[in-house]
């Protein structure tokens, strides 16, 4: 009886673990399991229930950034801009409810889609005007700062309603708030697009050679535009949970929020190359970029040296991805 229930436990074990490894997210996993015992013997106040919700809380912002930019990454694109049009995302939102005098409902609503315009432009200039990614989301990186300045002169608004703030304060259960629920229920929805729906299969052929995908029939140009185009509303929807989070709209919100993005999704084992990502992974490669950035806070680390920690990280998971692709 006991080996029957010892072999059961190693059969599922080993099935987890080619789970992992099938989905390129079994060494970030061991990274991240490593860091929570390192950081929980470093620190005293690491390992409890109030500093993990702490980090889950700080992750929200960041997780749904990653999920559009797993797409992204996938194709072979980069989304240089995702920081910027989250905090043009929010300054809208602000200023229609603000100065335009919205209801703050509708101006969350049109928050959100100016999000998506900006994916639209960027996968335009992309697919029809052949722009690079890097150019494309580069130049909508800038524009986007711009006119988030612009709506209001620079000023952040300030103070809204108690239901809207309420979305990133109020637990249920003392555990969920509704922004990491937000959260959660678009991992798994994201989760089950790329891996079970044939538009998303087909993101990791356009990633793998774009010309053979296109000759197989798909149709390459509208993936990557409608890729795009998710990946700005997922920005759009970042910047409300941040708004409600910070109970204003900033526009100098979503700074550097570009390297932590990407820097999550390659940990994840995705390839910048394209035709590698998985949401498991993605989701594991935000929580190491949100131990690492708690624990190092706990430590008294500085915010500069932390940069340096994120940076070192990003060479190392795409210098094991470059050495792995030479060995295959």
């Amino acid at each position: 009886m006991e080996q029957s229930q010892e072999q059961s436990a190693k059969q599922i074990t080993s099935g987890f673990r080619e789970k992992m490894v099938s989905n390129s997210a079994f060494g970030p996993f061991v990274g991240l399991v490593l860091l929570i015992i390192g950081f929980s013997f470093a620190s005293e106040y690491f390992f409890s229930l109030r500093n993990a919700l702490n980090i889950l809380d700080q992750i929200t912002v960041l997780g749904i950034l990653a999920l559009g930019m797993t797409a992204v990454i996938i194709i072979g694109g980069i989304d240089l801009s995702v920081g910027s049009v989250l905090a043009l995302s929010m300054m809208v939102m602000g200023w229609l409810e603000r100065h335009m005098g919205l209801p703050l409902e509708v101006s969350i609503l049109l928050g959100i889609l100016c999000g998506g315009f900006c994916g639209l432009i960027s996968g335009l200039l992309i697919s029809k005007a052949r722009l690079p990614a890097f150019i494309a989301t580069l130049a909508m990186m800038s524009i986007a700062r711009g006119v988030a300045n612009i709506l209001t002169d620079g000023r952040q608004v300030v103070g809204f309603p108690e239901w809207f703030t309420n979305f990133s304060t109020e637990r249920f259960f003392g555990v969920l708030t509704i922004t990491m629920g937000i959260f959660i229920v678009m991992t798994i929805i994201a989760a089950i697009y790329l891996k079970y729906r044939a538009n998303g299969r087909n993101l990791y052929a356009i990633g793998g050679n774009a010309e053979v995908a296109r000759l197989s029939g798909i149709n390459v140009s509208r993936q990557t535009i409608i890729v795009y185009v998710v990946s700005g509303l997922l920005s759009g929807i970042a910047a409300m949970t941040l708004a409600a989070r910070l109970d204003s709209s900033q526009p100098s919100a979503g700074i550097a929020y570009e390297l932590d993005t990407i820097a999550a999704v390659v940990i994840g084992g995705a390839s910048l190359q394209g035709g590698k990502g998985a949401i498991l992974g993605t989701v594991i490669g935000v929580l190491i970029i949100g131990v690492l950035r708690n624990g190092l806070n706990l430590m008294g680390v500085s915010p500069f040296f932390q940069q340096v920690v994120i940076g070192v990280v990003i060479a190392i998971a795409v210098a094991f991805d470059t050495l792995g692709k030479k060995q295959k």
